[in-house]
């Protein structure tokens, strides 16, 4: 697939659950169970930044635990190298703060699901025009649902605009109206000292809250 100016797109993803989930922080050790406890909560993607202790090991262990159709990747990638470093441990999923064309080539290249962080205008149609996935508006709490709505109109029907940073199980409801169709969870879900047990525990309560509050937003 190409975008309007015929640059290689990969799509996001018609994902039954199109929530990120955003382990910042995560260990090696902790990979494996919290992956487990994140798959049976139904989750189907999973985003490890690159700022995290040995970050592309968890990829990896995550990577050769996720079934077919369930997206493994990193976060906060900001340079070219380490694209090839996430294809090299079964990441198939790239999302990073900012715009950066050298990243986002070499991401186009191997065929990866890209999510560029943007807030303005300016750069979520860059961002398009260089082939992303989806639109990451960080932080969404800036512009809040209504923002995001406003910038929305002006953006092609059929980009994905996913929103990270103050989301949750409070306003999923409000995002969606306004168009959001995808959602990045970190602390709320997981932050380092959490057992596994717990962010399980958390990811079926965020997963129950975001089907109640699509359920609602479609009855209208």
């Amino acid at each position: 697939m190409t975008t309007q100016t015929g640059v290689p797109h990969m799509s996001f993803p018609a994902l039954n659950l199109p929530i990120v989930a955003i382990l910042r922080g995560i260990r090696p050790d902790e990979a494996e169970a919290v992956t487990h406890e994140l798959l049976d909560a139904g989750l189907q993607a999973i985003e490890v930044p690159l700022n995290s202790p040995d970050a592309f090991r968890s990829i990896e262990i995550a990577a050769k635990l996720a079934p077919e159709g369930v997206l493994i990747g990193a976060g906060t990638v900001t340079r070219a190298e380490e694209v090839a470093s996430l294809h090299d441990a079964g990441g198939r999923l790239l999302v990073s703060p900012n715009i950066d064309d050298a990243v986002m080539e070499a991401a186009r290249g191997l065929g990866m699901v890209t999510m560029p962080g943007v807030l303005t205008p300016t750069e979520a149609l860059r961002a398009l025009r260089l082939g992303a996935s989806a639109l990451k508006f960080f932080p969404a709490s800036v512009l809040g649902p209504s923002g995001i709505s406003a910038i929305r109109t002006i953006l092609p029907p059929d980009a994905t605009i996913a929103a990270v940073g103050g989301v949750g199980e409070e306003n999923f409801a409000s995002y969606l109206a306004a168009g959001v169709s995808a959602f990045g969870i970190g602390s709320n879900l997981f932050r380092p000292g959490l057992s596994a047990s717990e962010v399980g525990a958390r990811a079926r309560s965020i997963v129950a809250a975001y089907t109640a509050a699509a359920r609602s937003v479609q009855k209208g």
